[in-house]
């Protein structure tokens, strides 16, 4: 089951985002984790925070991000982060969340979706492929401008 996530489950998904982070080699701000992660939960202009669930338990989460493009057409979105933790991978989890992903932005109105992946995580690249994501000649290239 996919839903949206609430405040009761932002102590898992903290711990889940650190991990997550942990394993990318990359920076996690407890305090900014958790107001980026209210605030996208509580604005669905912003896009959607979902929770992963299988048998009860939370086993991952996914955070939709919403922007506009001019190259698509309109409004368009962003798998900012997916995550399912190691013990449930395998077990198509990601597949759905991502089916969930699509309807969530075609019901809002979303002409396409992007999601970013590591060169290196041959497992999720082929997923992505897999579910009919295409690589592109261009860079993501990003500027931090707060600190």
């Amino acid at each position: 089951m996919i839903r949206a996530a609430t405040a009761s489950d932002f102590p898992a998904l903290l711990e889940m985002r650190e991990t997550f982070y942990r394993e990318g080699g990359y920076p996690f701000v407890l305090d900014m984790a958790r107001r980026a992660m209210e605030q996208l939960a509580g604005d669905p202009r912003l896009g959607r925070l979902l929770v992963i669930e299988s048998a009860g338990q939370i086993e991952g989460y996914l955070a939709i991000t919403f922007g506009f493009t001019l190259e698509f057409g309109g409004r368009d979105a962003f798998v900012d982060e997916l995550y399912v933790t190691s013990a449930a991978r395998s077990r198509g989890l990601g597949t759905r969340a991502l089916a969930v992903a699509e309807q969530v932005c075609r019901e809002a109105g979303i002409t396409a979706l992007h999601l970013e992946v590591e060169y290196s995580n041959d497992r999720a690249r082929a997923l992505y492929a897999r579910t009919g994501y295409v690589e592109h000649t261009r860079h993501l290239m990003t500027k931090r401008l707060t600190e």
